[in-house]
């Protein structure tokens, strides 16, 4: 994949923080080979979990890094908030639309038969332990207020936008993100909660 560039830049690249390689990469794009080379492998493995399949998860995983260059001038540092933090939630909203594609998909394609079944490979375990890690985080959202719920299902489940939230919900923007900030500390308390007691 992109990680394969090789950087030319005269400042040695391993020196930089991702936001500086990041800025400097509109100049010098090659250098954006090295976000690349520092994230594809732990994206990879988290549009995995969202999609179940290799090509759909390398796909979302391209599609996120060439949204992360063409939008780069977006990206602004927030207090408690890492860089990685913003990759992952450029990556969530690619995955999780390529996923809502997917599912309708599924959805118009004929059930198989119960015979037909035992010929598909055993994929039981897996599927269990999904199913526990989403149950898990849906019952930690019910614990949570209403508001604080449907504003992390808005953005990291439906995966719009905080401009697109802010219109449906009449918030400022500013507001928007004190929201997502306050649930996201009260989701981490509830699966904390659930989880470790």
């Amino acid at each position: 994949m992109l990680a394969d560039i090789m950087s030319l830049s005269t400042t040695d690249p391993s020196q930089l923080t991702d936001a500086e390689v990041l800025a400097r990469s509109w100049k010098e794009p090659e250098l954006f080979a090295v976000l690349v080379h520092r994230y594809e492998a732990p994206l990879l493995r988290r549009a995995k979990t969202i999609l179940r399949s290799p090509e759909d998860a390398e796909e979302a995983v391209q599609d996120a890094f060439t949204k992360m260059y063409l939008y780069a001038d977006k990206y602004k540092p927030q207090e408690g908030a890492s860089f990685s933090s913003w990759m992952y939630t450029i990556l969530n909203r690619v995955a999780y639309t390529k996923y809502t594609a997917r599912r309708k998909e599924w959805e118009k394609t004929a059930e198989l038969e119960p015979e037909h079944y035992e010929a598909l490979p055993d994929v039981h375990a897996e599927f269990l332990e999904d199913l526990s890690i989403r149950d898990e985080v849906i019952s930690a959202l019910s614990k949570l207020p209403e508001t604080a719920s449907k504003i992390l299902r808005m953005q990291f489940i439906e995966g719009k936008t905080q401009e697109e939230i802010a219109t449906e919900e009449h918030l400022s923007i500013p507001a928007v993100k004190t929201r997502v900030h306050r649930a996201k500390k009260l989701f981490k308390q509830s699966y904390d909660e659930q989880h470790y007691d």
